[in-house]
């Protein structure tokens, strides 16, 4: 009977045993594949850390280099602005002067004017005074002329 009830187990469990030892090969086989397909990706994995450094390195020296390139053309900026200043100091010391002698000339301009317009009013009154004289002068003449005729007459 013990026997009978080991061939009875055997016979029950054997096959489940066997069964399960297939299902555990698959599993194996599965996990290797897996395996190494995680140690695939663990490689993977390493190259893009070594790739994202090697780009991380690459893109601080061109953030470097930009940077100084940037300092420089700041301070080429900065000197040319001083340079910009100075002119525009020069030329508004420039334009005060142009301006003090445009006021000085136009000054000169307007006391001349003044000038003109005394002389113009002067030879005006010579003008009238002229025309006064010669007025007087064709009284004295027509005058002179008559006391002639006068005298001639008298005398003859």
């Amino acid at each position: 009977m013990k026997d009978n009830l080991i061939d009875a187990i055997k016979e029950a469990l054997l096959p489940e045993i066997r069964e399960l030892k297939q299902i555990t090969i698959k599993i194996e086989s599965r996990m290797e594949e897996m395996s190494l397909r995680i140690g695939d990706t663990n490689t993977q994995i390493i190259e893009l850390r070594k790739e994202m450094r090697e780009t991380n390195r690459r893109i601080d020296n061109v953030r470097e280099e930009l940077t100084e390139k940037i300092d420089l053309q700041t301070a080429r900026i900065d000197e040319t602005n001083k340079r910009i200043d100075n002119v525009r100091e020069e030329l508004s010391e420039k334009i005060d002067l142009q301006t003090a002698r445009i006021d000085m000339t136009n000054r000169r301009i307007d006391d001349l004017s003044g000038r003109i317009d005394n002389l113009s009013e002067t030879v005006a009154q010579f003008r009238e005074d002229f025309a006064e004289f010669k007025a007087r002068e064709k009284i004295i003449e027509d005058i002179l002329k008559r006391v002639g005729r006068l005298e001639s007459k008298v005398i003859a």
